[in-house]
């Protein structure tokens, strides 16, 4: 009995671990990744069709323009690409 209480404790403990890790991290009012609409028009006039460009949002830790793909399951960030396929990337300082 006490065998089958700590193997109980124990598939508890690991799924609440294994679960944890899927939770999402709010963003603070002022985090710069969450900032929708503060793209430059230079970036929108280069951004191939069918991306949402009203989400995009340059993420600071990349340099790069994301934006929100709404699937059927999930919304997704995508890196804002040109017509070409490249991405929209600001200048890297070196």
């Amino acid at each position: 009995m006490r065998v089958l209480m700590l193997k109980q404790k124990i598939i508890v403990a690991v799924a609440l671990s294994l679960t944890a890790g899927c939770a999402i991290q709010p963003t603070g009012p002022g985090d710069s990744a969450d900032r929708r609409g503060k793209v430059p028009e230079a970036v929108i006039a280069m951004a191939a069709p069918d991306q949402d460009v009203a989400t995009a949002r340059l993420v600071p830790e990349d340099g790069c323009y994301w934006y929100e793909h709404s699937g059927p399951v999930e919304t997704t960030l995508l890196p804002l690409r040109t017509a070409n396929g490249n991405r929209i990337c600001t200048p890297r300082e070196t």
